[in-house]
């Protein structure tokens, strides 16, 4: 049923990556939460991290809008999901406001997602080494392309008052609000290394106080009230809200009446899911249960599906290597035929060995740190029946490594690349689909149906 979303909201948007767009949205969600407003945090593209921080500004999902991974049709209904019940929501984007899918025009660009929500977007601009030259750079941004109502301005580092007054003195002859101004702070900037952020999991305590640092720079530099304002100037959004058991209609039975356990594993080590995922396996039937391989030593009691998301298992190989029963536990499954899904992290977590030191041994295969970065969206389809997938069913998704695993034989491949090059990637052997392919489940649900239905057949 179309209904009309009156959610107010915001894009945060920059002409480049590195502006400042995660400082200002996570600064602005624990702004508004600290306000006592419900704040639906939401992250523009396939990145799992800045959702993290998100999370904790706001005490909801954070929660991703891919275009490419999903399709345009499901932006808005996904966003209604996430933003149901809230009084103002936040979409982080990605890169530069115009860039996108390579090759593909506007696909999974900000603009696109903005243009979709029917958003306004502030742009945040780094003036660290310009003045006057802000104008130009803002009205080029804001004449592109019409149909992105672009309502104004924050300004990242700024060296000091004399330059801020440059910069506003520039942005009013160009007719642009300045919506903030922020000054050089690199006292709140969340640490960095090979993938980008560190996620939450790994730092909470110091997370918690740099999300409280934003908060506080936000506020002394951001026009809450006319941020506020241009958030209830969105028109009505006129779409069905996406749902997990709408998704899987016929919604199916739990076989015996008994939810199959299904065990995802998290903690600092495996920190990449989407929260669709979670919701699409409950609303098939599944019990999902959370373990951690750096702590736990035993899957989840009656575990009958293992669920082995992405995240960084080569900052704690040592440690995941350590954990010596439950690596046999989960070889112990899998040997037995039990349905395990495992993305990139989890990929290199069933492997023999990840930088030299021992994994589960679940795949003929060994992983390695490369200096290469493979990074980009995947046309794929199914090469091999599995318990994810049929055969020939199609999906898009994204990888983002700087490891290679070398496999030995044995195996079917799980995917077969067909855009922006072709070759077979993962592993497809007994219950076991392994890859680096991110997916996100909402666009094909038959995955956690069919993952689920396997769950329950080892009961």
């Amino acid at each position: 049923m179309v209904i009309s979303v009156n959610v107010p909201r915001l894009v945060i948007a920059a002409p480049s990556s590195g502006s400042g767009k995660t400082t200002v949205a996570t600064g602005l969600m624990a702004a508004f939460a600290e306000r006592g407003l419900a704040v639906s945090p939401h992250k523009a593209g396939p990145d799992y991290i800045d959702p993290g921080y998100h999370a904790l500004a706001t005490g909801r999902p954070g929660r991703n809008l891919d275009a490419f991974m999903c399709g345009p049709e499901l932006v808005a209904p996904l966003f209604a999901h996430g933003a149901a019940g809230c009084d103002l929501a936040v979409v982080e984007g990605v890169m530069g406001l115009y860039d996108g899918a390579a090759g593909r025009g506007e696909l999974a660009s900000t603009a696109q997602v903005a243009k979709l929500l029917r958003a306004p977007v502030v742009l945040v601009v780094d003036a660290s080494s310009q003045s006057r030259s802000v104008a130009a750079l803002v009205h080029g941004f804001a004449s592109f392309d019409p149909q992105v109502r672009l309502g104004g301005v924050i300004l990242n580092k700024v060296g000091s008052d004399r330059h801020e007054v440059m910069l506003r003195e520039a942005l009013e002859e160009a007719g642009m609000p300045v919506l903030g101004v922020l000054r050089r702070a690199p006292q709140v900037a969340a640490p960095s290394r090979h993938l980008g952020l560190v996620p939450v999991a790994e730092r909470r305590t110091d997370a918690v106080s740099s999300v409280a640092a934003l908060a506080e720079q936000v506020r002394a530099g951001c026009d809450l009230e006319a941020l506020l304002a241009l958030a209830r100037s969105a028109p009505a959004l006129a779409c069905e809200a996406w749902s997990p058991e709408q998704a899987l209609l016929p919604r199916p039975a739990p076989a015996g009446g008994v939810r199959p356990v299904i065990a995802v594993a998290g903690g600092a080590a495996f920190t990449f899911s989407y929260a669709e995922h979670a919701e699409l396996l409950t609303a098939a039937g599944a019990e999902v249960v959370t373990f951690d391989p750096l702590r736990d030593e035993a899957l989840p009691t009656g575990t009958t599906g293992l669920v082995i998301g992405g995240g960084f298992p080569e900052v704690y190989a040592p440690e995941l290597s350590a954990n010596e029963p439950l690596r046999k536990a989960v070889a112990a499954f899998a040997a037995g035929g039990g349905p395990v899904a495992a993305e990139c992290a989890g990929l290199l977590y069933l492997a023999r060995s990840l930088d030299g030191k021992p994994m589960c041994g679940v795949l003929d295969a060994d992983a390695r740190m490369s200096e290469r970065l493979t990074l980009g969206y995947r046309e794929a389809v199914a090469v091999s029946d599995s318990a994810l997938s049929v055969a020939g069913t199609r999906l898009r998704g994204h990888e983002f490594h700087r490891t290679v695993i070398e496999p030995g034989a044995g195996a079917a491949p799980a995917w077969g690349f067909t855009h922006p090059e072709r070759r077979v990637e993962g592993f497809v052997q007994q219950g076991v689909h392994a890859s680096y392919l991110h997916t996100h489940w909402a666009a094909e649900p038959s995955v956690a149906r069919r993952f689920t239905e396997a769950a329950a057949a080892r009961q």
